[in-house]
């Protein structure tokens, strides 16, 4: 069973995919869903920096987090024919780095958006 955050996620985006469609930017559907977040209330960054703590120094490598929800849930979207190895390698390598636990993989490039949506947890 999916924990109520992930739940409560995953219920906006597919309400922003559902007013939408496939087809359009990422950012579109980043910026609808980042508006459904700040109206649900739900504490969130966007574009977020991930660091790569190495023998006790962070180190910038470009990453970041496309939204993190309430401190504890990394959202990676995408807008691809298809979803990989690659996006999953994305999406793992985030919360690895960032200590989180739970990670939610939505392409809302997919016809249906649950059938483009993949959760993870660590």
């Amino acid at each position: 069973m999916l924990e109520p955050l992930s739940n409560t996620v995953i219920g906006l985006a597919i309400s922003v995919h559902k007013q939408l469609g496939p087809g359009l930017l990422e950012s579109v559907y980043e910026t609808c869903l980042c508006h459904e977040l700040l109206e649900m209330g739900i504490n969130f960054h966007r574009q977020l920096p991930i660091k790569i703590e190495y023998k006790g120094v962070f180190l910038d490598a470009g990453y970041r987090a496309d939204i993190i929800v309430e401190e504890s849930l990394i959202l990676e979207l995408k807008t691809v024919e298809k979803i990989t190895s690659l996006h999953h390698a994305q999406l793992l390598t985030y919360m690895k780095l960032g200590k989180f636990r739970t990670g939610i993989l939505l392409n809302f490039n997919s016809e249906l958006l649950k059938d483009g949506m993949k959760r993870f947890v660590l």
